[in-house]
């Protein structure tokens, strides 16, 4: 069941009702008998659990195969390819 936040419109006494979710919200303050509206609240955090996701957990036996296979394979290109060695600043080569 979820918490409800409430605010008087009158006094502004603020409160917070634990109440189901079919439950009609409440209308009248409890301090001054006057109209509340409900306020949006922040929620409940979320919280997962697994070893992963939807792409992991469900995913087939041979997606997983093949997906294992392309990790373990050795990259052909280098992150230092393509790319010009320059003298360092110190050295005083003309």
């Amino acid at each position: 069941m979820p918490t409800y936040e409430y605010e008087c419109t009158i006094c502004g006494h603020h409160f917070e009702e634990f109440q189901s979710i079919t439950a009609p919200a409440i209308e009248d303050c409890p301090e001054c008998g006057k109209k509340v509206r409900r306020l949006i609240g922040s929620g409940a955090g979320i919280i997962f659990r697994g070893s992963g996701f939807y792409q992991t957990d469900y995913r087939s036996k041979e997606y997983k195969e093949e997906a294992e296979a392309d990790s373990a394979k050795p990259s052909s290109s280098s992150s230092d390819s393509g790319k010009k060695q320059q003298p360092s600043a110190d050295s005083n080569q003309p």
